[in-house]
This record gives C-alpha cells, sequence and structure tokens, in this order.
C-alpha cells in the first residue's frame, strides 16, 4: 500500500513575494492559525488575571485579616492557574500542528514542482541549492507562522495589560505601555541586519552543498587523476569562507537572544523600582504594587514573544525567498499535440541525424559534448527542431514523449531499495522479462554476487555496487522500460572488453525490431549496430556499417582506433588496484 500524503493537494503557492508566501501557508490552514491565536490569546490574558487575583488576596485578605476572602482569592489563583497551565498546552500543540503542517504542505509544493521541472532544473539551479532549500529553508520557512498565535496573542495581552494599569496608576502605565515598545525598537536594527547576513550565508552554504556533492560522487576519479588533495584544499577555503559567515550570523543571532532577554528583565527591575518607590509614598498600596510587578512579569512573556517571532519571521522571509526562488523556475514549455500513433523515424535537422525505424544506429562524435547535445535534442529535454513521424516533438505532448522515448545516461541516478524493484521500475515487469534484461546487460553475476540476489538492498546511488555493477544494473533498468526509441549513451564505459562484447551481441538481439540509437566511440559495440552516423564539428559527416567507415573515413577510423587503444576501463583499473 503506497504511502498516504500528509495532503493530496497542497494547493497552488503565492509565489508574488515571500510575506506573500509565507500568508498563503496560513490561509491553507486558517481555522488552526485561528484557533492558535483565540488560545495564545485567552493563555496570555489568564497570565495577566493572576496579578490583579494576588493584589486582591493581599489588600482584601492579608492586610484586612478575613480569612474567608483570603481562601476566595487564593482558590480563583489555584483555579486560574490550571486554565492557564492547561491553555499552555493547548497553544503549544496548536502552534506545533500549524508549523508542521506548514513544513509538509511546502515539502510537497517544492517537490511537486521539482518533478515536474525534470531535466530543466539541473541546468538551472545547483544541487546544493535544492538540498539547503529542502532540508533547511522548507522548515525555517513554517517557524514564521508563530506569529499568527502567539505573536497576535502578545499583542491582545498587551493591550488588556495596558487597560488594567491605567486604572492603577496612568504614570505607571505610560512608562510601561511607552518603555515596551523601545524595547522592540532597540533590537530591530538587529533584526535588519540579520536578514542580510542570513540570506548571504544560505547561497554560500547553497554553494559548498553543491561542490561537497560533486566531490563525493568524483572521488573515485579525482583519485585517479590526483586531483583529490586540490579539491580538499579549495573546498576547506570555502567551508572557512562559509565558517566566517556563519560567525556574523551567529554574532548577531547572539545579540538579538541578549537583548530579548536582557532588556526586558532590566525594564522589569526599573518598573518595580517606580512601583515600590510609590508603594512607599502611599500612592498605590502593597497589593497594587504587587500586581504591577505581575503585570509588568507578565508583559515580558508577550514582549518575549514578540522580539521572538519578529526573529523568526526575518528568517522566515529569508527562507521562503528562496523557495519561491525555485518555485520561479519555469518547467519546459508544454504541448498538447498527439504523438504518433506507431513506431516513427527521429530527424534532427541540426545534425542532419535521422533515426530509422526499428534499427539499431550508432553515433561516434568526435566531440563527447556534441553526442550529448544530440541526445538531448531526440529525447526533448532542450528546444530543438527534431521531428518524431514528420511532426515537431516540441509540439508533442511530454509526458507520450517521456512515455516512449528514453534517453539512458550511463551514470543516472540509482534510487534505493530492493534490487528487484530497482530494476523494475514502474513495476510491471514479468520475471521473465527481469531475466532477459539482467542477461542482457550482462548483470547475472552481480545478482549472484549480493546476499539474497534479486532481494538484495541497493543503497542510494548504488553505493554498495561497483562501477561497472552499477553500469549494468543501470542498462538492465532501461531495457526493462521497453521504450519505441531506447538511447543509450556510452552503456559500457565502466565495463571490461569480455564483458563489453557480451553486451553487444546479447542487446542487439534484444532490441531486434526496436528503434536504438547507441551514443559510443567502443569499436566493440558499433560493431554490431546496423549502421553508424559519424558526427564531426557538430554535424553528421558520414553513415554506413562500422567496417565500411573504418575503410571510408579515416577521421573514424582514428577514433574508434584511438578508444580501442586506451586503457580497458575504469572498472578494469579499478580491479587492478584492488589486486
Amino acid at each position: 500500500m503506497p504511502p498516504r500524503l500528509p495532503h493530496p493537494d497542497p494547493g497552488i503557492p503565492d509565489i508574488r513575494g515571500p510575506v506573500r508566501y509565507l500568508w498563503w501557508l496560513v490561509r491553507r490552514q486558517w481555522p488552526r492559525a485561528l484557533r492558535g491565536s483565540v488560545v495564545g490569546t485567552a493563555w496570555m490574558i489568564g497570565l495577566a488575571v493572576r496579578p490583579w487575583l494576588i493584589a486582591r488576596a493581599i489588600d482584601d485578605g492579608l492586610r484586612t485579616g478575613d480569612t474567608r476572602a483570603l481562601l476566595t482569592w487564593v482558590a480563583a489563583i489555584v483555579a486560574t492557574g490550571m486554565v492557564v497551565a492547561w491553555l499552555g498546552i493547548m497553544r503549544h500543540r496548536t502552534m506545533t500542528f500549524l508549523r508542521e503542517d506548514a513544513t509538509a504542505r511546502s515539502s510537497q509544493v517544492v517537490l511537486h514542482h521539482i518533478a515536474r521541472l525534470g531535466a530543466v532544473l539541473p541546468r538551472t539551479v545547483a544541487s546544493g541549492e535544492i538540498a539547503t532549500v529542502c532540508g533547511t529553508d522548507v522548515s525555517q520557512a513554517s517557524w514564521a507562522l508563530t506569529m499568527t498565535g502567539p505573536g497576535v496573542g502578545a499583542i491582545l495581552s498587551y493591550a488588556t495589560a495596558a487597560v488594567v494599569l491605567w486604572s492603577v496608576d496612568p504614570m505607571l502605565a505610560l512608562f510601561v505601555l511607552l518603555g515596551v515598545p523601545a524595547v522592540a525598537l532597540a533590537v530591530g536594527p538587529l533584526l535588519n541586519r540579520l536578514q542580510g547576513v542570513d540570506t548571504a550565508y544560505r547561497h554560500e552554504l547553497g554553494i559548498l552543498t553543491t561542490r561537497a556533492g560533486d566531490i563525493v560522487s568524483g572521488l573515485r576519479v579525482l583519485a585517479g587523476v590526483g586531483g583529490r588533495d586540490l579539491f580538499a584544499r579549495r573546498y576547506a577555503a570555502r567551508s572557512q569562507s562559509l565558517l566566517r559567515r556563519g560567525y556574523r550570523v551567529g554574532s548577531i543571532t547572539s545579540w538579538v537572544q541578549a537583548l530579548t532577554a536582557g532588556i526586558p528583565a532590566l525594564f522589569l527591575a526599573a518598573t518595580v523600582w517606580l512601583a515600590a518607590r510609590m508603594a512607599t509614598e502611599g500612592q498605590i498600596t502593597v497589593g497594587e504594587m504587587v500586581a504591577v510587578y505581575g503585570y509588568t512579569a507578565v508583559l515580558s512573556v508577550p514582549v518575549w514573544f514578540l522580539l521572538e517571532g519578529g526573529f523568526m519571521t526575518v528568517r522566515g522571509i529569508v527562507a521562503a525567498r528562496r523557495i519561491i526562488a525555485v518555485l520561479r523556475i519555469e518547467p519546459e514549455a508544454t504541448a498538447s499535440g498527439a504523438a504518433p500513433a506507431g513506431p516513427a523515424e527521429l530527424h534532427d535537422p541540426q545534425s542532419g541525424l535521422t533515426v530509422p525505424v526499428g534499427r539499431m544506429i550508432g553515433v561516434a562524435a568526435e566531440d563527447p559534448a556534441d553526442a550529448i547535445a544530440l541526445a538531448d535534442r531526440l529525447g526533448h529535454y532542450v528546444p530543438s527542431e527534431v521531428t518524431w513521424g514528420g511532426l515537431p516533438i516540441t509540439e508533442v505532448d511530454a509526458a507520450q514523449v517521456r512515455a516512449r522515448i528514453l534517453v539512458a545516461d550511463h551514470d543516472s541516478y540509482l534510487f534505493p531499495g530492493p534490487l528487484r524493484d530497482v530494476l523494475r521500475g514502474r513495476g510491471d515487469a514479468t520475471d521473465a522479462q527481469l531475466a532477459a534484461a539482467i542477461r542482457t546487460a550482462s548483470a547475472d553475476d552481480v545478482v549472484e554476487s549480493l546476499p539474497g540476489g534479486l532481494d538484495a538492498p541497493i543503497e542510494a546511488r548504488g553505493r554498495n555496487l561497483s562501477g561497472g555493477q552499477r553500469q549494468r544494473v543501470r542498462l538492465a533498468q532501461h531495457l526493462l522500460a521497453e521504450p519505441d526509441v531506447l538511447i543509450l549513451v556510452d552503456p559500457t564505459s565502466a565495463v571490461d572488453s569480455h564483458t563489453e562484447a557480451r553486451i553487444a551481441d546479447r542487446l542487439h538481439e534484444h532490441r531486434t525490431g526496436r528503434t536504438t540509437v547507441v551514443i559510443a566511440t567502443s569499436p566493440l559495440l558499433l560493431d554490431r549496430t546496423d549502421l553508424v552516423a559519424f558526427v564531426r564539428d557538430g554535424r553528421v559527416a558520414a553513415v554506413g556499417r562500422h567496417d565500411e567507415l573504418l575503410e571510408t573515413e579515416p577521421g573514424y577510423r582514428a577514433l574508434v582506433a584511438r578508444d580501442a587503444d586506451e586503457p580497458e576501463t575504469d572498472a578494469a583499473r579499478e580491479v587492478g588496484a584492488a589486486r
């Protein structure tokens, strides 16, 4: 049974600005936000009621010696305390649900959008930036919603305390009510500065995360060419730069938090001193002095929430700005045209390549970049003038293109899970089809070497497999997709020549009658294709069988001969190094 999503329909976010995005999160669960505001307000007003009850207990009970009145007011204080405690629990519970719901909603919106972007995403934004947005910014934006509960409650309880203080003494009320905004004004400039340095810090963090991912994924290659130490030094230098930015963020954050706790305490001390002076002069009673102390202490709670809420709001705005930057990336232009009814040829005017129906054609390009660009055009990953059965491929519904034309990169991502599920992909392949694809990819020994065989767990990116094993698993996975057109990009670059020869023979047999494009310079692969297109300077220079091109095209002969003379493979070098 597939896992149930938190929100079947997370909604359409408002990406006109970070504040609008945060307000959209509030509106999507406005009943909960309203409940949080009501409970938070009741909780803070309840805190303000207790000083008044204590004042009554002192003035009406202790000073007059009225035991009955004293017990009555004490009972009221206890009851109020129990209600306030329950309201505090409900406030925290409600705001936790509010934040978690917003985090889940933002995560779904971002992940859905990333899925829609497809190949546009890696060309537009670095992987580290996406990791930072999904891992940190989504959660940070949700914390800004704290202002919808305790923030509103803080403002209303502040107004309530103002009315009560005015009834005690107008001068005290003015001192307290004007002092609280002064506290906020003292911290305000630091919040503005924090927004700027935090934005720069998060941008730098995304860059460093991307670099770390690139180093990890290419660690084996870096070690082979002796570049590991160089990249380690560059990463360390960038890390030190990020560390300095982090210290700046931490410095401002510490000042904000210190002032948030310190200034209200100093303000409370000043208020108590003033109230004590007035009590000694007889301007207010002792009970009223205690009440003023209580009101001021209680006011420190909404002040703290307002300052903390402002701090969280600033960080939430920074996070929301980064989220909407991802959400504003436009996916590839959508089209609604129908695909050809059956198998049809592909034609790329830019290179002059025509892919015949039902045959296997090899593409050998002098410049690897030309080969990759050709694969992207044929697979409709970039705007192009490619036609499919005479129809411009840009006018065909992208979903139909993806379902029938598969560009199989030799380094595509392997998701974690049992090997059987990793291979099946959509999960509709039979055991016979599974066995046939494994045999064609010469991956039988991969299955046999894993404890559990097809039920063996595969780690993310296939980290528990060697380079050659990963490549053969990917090839079997791509074969099981059974696309009308299969475009293989260097499918055997990480296997030894004997395995490559087996794959070449079996691949031609497996794909008989279906359109297959093999982009490679390996003579073993090209010799098994029906035709070979030799690409020079981005254009098809010659088309023919492998042996014909060897005799008639010196450039082609030099290209494939160079490939044949290179060391066997990365896999072979790994085996040799292990020995």
